[in-house]
């Protein structure tokens, strides 16, 4: 094991040094570990996906901004959100555990209810408005996931950084079409 100097010139086991979840978890342990937050991801990713299929035109009936993206781009921008999103929690987790991460992972997990609620509020219930309340608690939420995971490990933060750049841009999509078509939204 390496050793490096601490600051009282004595020497440290590279181990004292990172979290002990890291070093006792087995390969299958970490491969568990992806596939469940994976798993967690794809769950919220498709109870969303199923009120955005509900109405598959409705949003082609909407009068659309011209900055507006086409509707296709939505389902390759998300699959690789949904990406990024999984594989930073999982980093978290990997490294630390519920133990010692359970605040920052149990708001990413309601930060996914949060993600799968705008689209049952926009796509399904046809409400706006309230769906641009909701993805600015979203927006807040992500803001401090962001924070948490950086304390705990800079990557799975970094991650996360497209997806707060996504929402920002539906809330700011959400808020035009919402202006736009006040009588469907």
């Amino acid at each position: 094991m390496p050793r490096l100097r601490g600051a009282s010139g004595t020497q440290v086991s590279y181990a004292t040094l990172s979290p002990s979840y890291m070093n006792a978890r087995s390969i299958t342990s970490q491969s568990l570990g992806l596939i469940g937050w994976v798993g967690v991801t794809v769950a919220a990713a498709t109870l969303g996906g199923i009120a955005s299929t509900r109405d598959v035109s409705f949003y082609a009936t909407l009068v659309q901004p011209a900055w507006a993206p086409p509707a296709w781009l939505f389902g390759p921008a998300w699959a690789t959100l949904y990406v990024l999103m999984a594989t930073s929690a999982w980093l978290v987790w990997r490294r630390f555990g519920f133990r010692d991460a359970g605040n920052a992972l149990r708001l990413f997990v309601v930060q996914l209810a949060l993600n799968a609620l705008w689209t049952w509020l926009f796509f399904a219930w046809h409400q706006g408005g309230l769906a641009l309340a909701e993805l600015i608690v979203l927006w807040v939420m992500i803001v401090v996931m962001i924070a948490m995971f950086w304390k705990l490990d800079r990557v799975a933060g970094v991650l996360l950084v497209p997806y707060l750049c996504w929402v920002s841009f539906a809330g700011v999509l959400n808020f035009a079409l919402w202006r736009l078509n006040p009588a469907v939204l």
